[in-house]
């Protein structure tokens, strides 16, 4: 069983800091989100003179960071996008990111930008492609099925014949020490499930509700 112990120890280790490798890794790329919108949007307002060009990205930038968000969590808004996006697009973070470059390309051959201005806008917009697409292969690659039940059966059997080693020298205080082991094993195993898919609502996902209205909050104050 001690053997056996560190064996278990050294899985659900590796179980734990991978759930939170994609969860850490799930926080960068909004935080690459948040910088880009703000960057985005402090160009824009340097680079337009139309109040009404400046408006429309006002509105477009947090409306992308909303669509991702719900795109993430398997939902559909049509409240956010019935104005923007065609009904019957299924990748609405697309959809929304071909609206504003259509609008930045628009601008581009209305010389209301130059062909540097283009490029440096483009970059940032392709930043937005970057960040869902890093996104979707957290959300579409989760640990393997076959690992994590593997983990519950050693878990399981190693505390069902933990007592068949450790009776004689615990005594009737082995049932405690059962219940104490079956507990943090447990308890890591949870919270790894609990991290590895950190788009979702819960309390232990990410905050996506505060950084999408954090990013709406920015981007309006910056271009309005």
């Amino acid at each position: 069983h001690s053997v056996l112990g560190f064996v278990i120890s050294l899985l659900l280790v590796f179980r734990t800091n991978t759930a939170y490798d994609r969860w850490w890794e799930g926080r960068k790329q909004w935080g690459t989100l948040v910088n880009v919108s703000r960057n985005l949007s402090i160009k824009l307002a340097g680079y337009l003179q139309d109040k009404s060009d400046k408006t429309y990205f006002s509105i477009l930038i947090p409306v992308y960071a909303r669509a991702l968000r719900n795109h993430l969590r398997g939902k559909v808004h049509n409240e956010d996008i019935k104005d923007i996006v065609e009904a019957g697009k299924t990748h609405i973070p697309n959809q929304i990111a071909l609206k504003i470059s259509e609008r930045i390309y628009t601008l581009h051959k209305q010389h209301q930008i130059s062909s540097e201005q283009l490029i440096i806008l483009t970059k940032d917009v392709d930043v937005f492609t970057d960040v869902c697409g890093a996104c979707e292969r957290i959300k579409n690659t989760p640990i393997p099925f076959s690992y994590n039940v593997f983990i519950k059966k050693f878990i399981f059997f190693y505390v069902m014949t933990l007592p068949i080693g450790w009776v004689f020298s615990f005594g009737y205080f082995v049932v405690l020490v059962v219940v104490f082991v079956l507990y943090v094993f447990a308890s890591l195993e949870l919270i790894a499930e609990e991290i590895e898919d950190p788009f979702g609502s819960d309390a232990n996902d990410l905050p996506l509700d505060v950084m999408c209205d954090n990013i709406e909050k920015h981007v309006k104050e910056i271009l309005n």
